[in-house]
C-alpha cells in the first residue's frame, strides 16, 4: 500500500491548495481513503490529520472503507419514489444481505442511495457503475444482480 500511497504523493507539489485533488487521487489508487493515505497526505501538506479528515468527510465522494467491485446507486428522486424506488432498494439490501451505505463481504457490491440519476421516464432506476437499470421491478433485481456477480 505504501507504493500506491507514494506515488500518489509524487505527482503534487504539497500545497495545501492540491488537497482535494489529492485526495481524489488518493482514493482513485487506493479504491477508498485508508487512515495511513490520510496521514501521508496531511504530513505531505502540513496540515493537521484532523483538519484533512474534516475536509474529506464534508465531501460525499469520498469513502472511507474498501468499496465493491461494482456500486450500486438507487435513485430516490421523485419518481422513483413515486414508482417503487423503495421497495428495489429494500430488494436490492435483502439480495445482498448489506444495507444501504455497506459492501457485501466479498467486496463485489456496494450499495447507495443518491437523490437523482437524471433518468426519470425510466422511473424507478438503479445504476449499477455506468449502467442505467430503468423501469425496474423487485422480481427482476435477482437477474440483474447475477449479470454483475458472475463477471467476478
Amino acid at each position: 500500500m505504501q507504493e500506491k500511497i507514494d506515488k500518489v504523493l509524487s505527482a503534487f507539489n504539497g500545497d495545501r491548495s492540491e488537497l482535494i485533488p489529492m485526495l481524489q487521487a488518493m482514493q482513485k489508487e487506493l479504491g477508498y481513503l485508508s487512515e495511513e493515505g490520510m496521514q501521508a497526505i496531511a504530513k505531505h501538506i502540513g496540515m493537521a490529520e484532523s483538519q484533512v479528515y474534516g475536509v474529506a468527510t464534508f465531501y460525499a465522494q469520498f469513502y472511507f472503507a474498501p468499496r465493491g467491485k461494482h456500486e450500486i446507486k438507487v435513485c430516490s428522486g421523485t419518481a422513483c419514489h413515486v414508482k417503487g424506488g423503495a421497495r428495489i432498494l429494500e430488494t436490492l439490501e435483502s439480495q445482498l444481505k448489506i444495507k444501504c451505505g455497506e459492501t457485501t463481504a466479498d467486496r463485489n457490491f456496494s450499495l447507495e442511495k443518491v437523490a437523482c440519476v437524471g433518468s426519470c421516464a425510466l422511473a424507478p432506476v438503479v445504476m449499477i457503475d455506468d449502467n442505467v437499470h430503468g423501469r425496474l421491478e423487485s422480481k427482476k433485481v435477482k437477474g440483474v444482480l447475477d449479470k454483475y456477480a458472475s463477471e467476478v
